[in-house]
């Protein structure tokens, strides 16, 4: 009876990686091309598809196609390391899809764009209302077309209307509702911390950091690098059934404090059940992140590694778990 349970189990495990979209590309990194659907809730369409679960990691919005949602969310990927998630009643059109030359345009609604990592060949712009704004560093972007409105929650981006370009940074924002006049003026990032799109990406960003540990530790194998490494990019987890990012070397911080862990550094770190801490706090940026142990030499994208100790922490869900931290 013990071993037909086993063997039971041991065929719904082996289904499910069997049945995981995109197979084929799942061992190998950029498998995932900029406007791939990384995930989706609720009623969206491209076009006259209708978007469902089977559609993740397989459908890719082409060069004029438009992503719309209704009583939805969804999330598309850029270049690697960088988020783009559509909020309800939302529009995103891909402008260019290249590695190098990445444009969407926000037609309706709002969207976030997460940047994780960006290299100094990616070529980042979202379109909005005629203006242009380009991503220039790691942070949290937000876009508003029915507003009329750009935020930098975090990271630094310039803003092109015509003949007029302002530099954004942290903590400000951009009205586009008077063509010419562009002025970066301070908004309050606290009042964003209940928003439902803030919410969402915060949320969906814990779930694809966490199938970064999965996928990242599976690509190292007896002090080497296993079949279908190809260094930093998007990789397939079957388990989480959609794409995460896994840099290179070192870590990369997301805007909202979860870890994203190259295959070396993901192997040697300790697992903690509940260990990642899922913020919702009042604060944009969360005091504790709770993450696991980095090891020695950990890189950044957002800081350098700070020191580790061993800290308890409460999960949003419910229930104490320990697991070590680290403290901005």
């Amino acid at each position: 009876m013990r071993l037909s349970r086993i063997q039971a189990i041991g065929s719904l495990i082996l289904t499910a990686i069997l049945s995981a979209p995109a197979l084929a590309n799942t061992q190998g990194a950029n498998s995932a091309l900029p406007g791939t659907l990384n995930y989706v809730e609720g009623q969206a369409n491209i076009g006259t598809e209708t978007l469902d679960s089977k559609s993740i990691g397989s459908t890719t919005l082409q060069s004029g196609e438009s992503l719309t949602t209704e009583r939805g969310k969804a999330e598309i990927l850029l270049t690697p390391g960088v988020f783009l998630r559509l909020d309800s009643n939302s529009s995103a059109k891909m402008l260019s899809p290249s590695l190098t030359d990445t444009e969407v345009g926000i037609d309706q609604g709002r969207a976030m764009v997460e940047v994780t990592e960006i290299r100094p060949q990616n070529d980042l712009q979202v379109r909005e209302n005629g203006a242009s704004t380009r991503l220039l560093k790691t942070g949290l972007y937000a876009f508003d077309a029915d507003h009329e409105m750009v935020q930098v929650f975090d990271g630094q981006a310039k803003v092109q209307d015509g003949d007029r370009q302002v530099t954004v940074k942290g903590g400000h924002q951009v009205a586009l509702d008077e063509p010419g006049k562009l002025k970066a003026e301070k908004f309050d990032k606290k009042a964003y911390a209940e928003d439902d799109l803030y919410r969402f990406s915060s949320l969906r960003s814990s779930y694809v950091a966490e199938a970064n540990m999965d996928a990242a530790r599976s690509y190292y194998i007896d002090g080497g690098f296993g079949s279908g490494w190809y260094g930093s990019g998007w990789y397939w987890s079957p388990w989480f059934g959609a794409y995460t990012f896994i840099p290179a070397d070192g870590i990369f911080y997301s805007p909202f404090g979860w870890g994203f862990y190259s295959p070396l550094i993901a192997y040697h770190v300790p697992r903690f059940y509940g260990s990642y801490y899922r913020h919702f706090g009042p604060g944009y940026r969360p005091g504790v992140v709770v993450g696991r142990y980095m090891g020695p030499g950990a890189r950044s994208g957002f800081h350098a590694a700070p020191p580790m100790r061993p800290m308890a922490s409460v999960h949003a869900f419910g229930g104490f778990h320990g697991g070590f931290g680290v403290r901005r």
